[in-house]
């Protein structure tokens, strides 16, 4: 299966990090390369993307696809939690522009082996990086009725995270639950027969907060988004796409502390802490697809683009 995925928000994402012909560039969510290969065009021979990856198929894929731009290409596999330090390694000590897509692939979605979706019957994945150990059947098996609340509640935002977890719990004691349907019926079961029909799919809430605890997808953002931005050459760019309220909360929060580190108190006539800000928030309101692309693309919908940009040292 070829691993395609329909680059979200292409043009305004390369619009808003304001590409340099000799820049340097991270992508830190490489997938197939759709943005890397929009943003290596732009490049001169002087200039060079780095892309980071933790999903083996993704980094094939975009090695393949990025091979004729090879000389102006440096391709990793690791999370993005790890890009900055991977970098340094090699002896980067900054880059002119970040990007951060992260939306769960066309590919990892489609792919019914990776176990994401709960329109395909498989065995219950969902690990983005296929050499960790925790798989989502072992966090539906194995976790505590309050640990799959919490996580429901909380990642998923699902307003029946109670009696899912209930449902999960009881299931799963009469016989181990290793398969994405049959997570399926539990969790259509634990949800009345006319909130079912509002929403959307049933299982999706619950999946996406499997999936997110399965790959630690909110600490790890959380933990990156600082050094990211400090990895920022003066006057360089940091795009993130992101497709949940979850997420866009903690990108939008870390965006402007960034921009107002500030502690004191209002009433303050000056300030005493001295934390002087990065950058700015390149726009108040996060940048949304188009309509041509929501008709082009459904899973658009929910994508969110939010940038800010490195202070220039005066």
């Amino acid at each position: 299966m070829e691993f395609a995925h329909k680059s979200v928000l292409l043009n305004e994402t390369i619009e808003a990090l304001s590409i340099r012909p000799n820049g340097s560039y991270l992508d830190g969510t490489l997938g197939g390369a759709g943005h890397s290969y929009e943003i290596v065009k732009h490049l001169s021979n002087e200039g060079h993307l780095y892309g980071t990856d933790q999903d083996g198929d993704a980094i094939v894929a975009a090695s393949k696809r990025m091979e004729a731009f090879a000389d102006r290409t440096t391709i990793i596999r690791t999370n993005y939690e790890n890009a900055v330090k991977e970098l340094q390694r090699i002896g980067v000590n900054g880059v002119d522009g970040i990007l951060l897509d992260l939306g769960v692939s066309s590919y990892q979605l489609d792919n019914e082996e990776r176990g994401f979706s709960y329109h395909n019957n498989a065995k219950l994945d969902m690990r983005m990086d296929t050499r960790q150990t925790l798989t989502a059947q072992e966090i539906v098996n194995t976790y505590s009725e309050m640990e799959l609340f919490h996580m429901i509640r909380d990642y998923g935002e699902d307003k029946f995270a109670k009696n899912i977890a209930k449902h999960i719990v009881r299931a799963r004691n009469e016989h181990e639950i290793t398969t994405t349907f049959e997570l399926n019926d539990v969790i259509k079961a634990a949800i009345p027969a006319k909130m079912r029909m509002e929403g959307g799919h049933p299982s999706k809430r619950t999946f996406q907060a499997i999936r997110i605890e399965c790959n630690r997808e909110l600490e790890v953002l959380s933990d990156s988004l600082e050094q990211m931005i400090d990895f920022l050459n003066p006057g360089g760019r940091f795009a993130i796409i992101t497709f949940q309220s979850l997420e866009d909360r903690i990108v939008k929060n870390a965006f402007r502390k960034a921009e107002n580190p500030c502690t004191c108190p209002p009433e303050f006539p000056i300030c005493v802490c001295h934390k002087l800000p990065k950058g700015r928030c390149v726009s108040r309101k996060p940048i949304l697809p188009s309509e041509e692309e929501l008709k082009d693309n459904s899973r658009s919908k929910s994508a969110k683009l939010r940038v800010f940009e490195k202070k220039i040292e005066e």
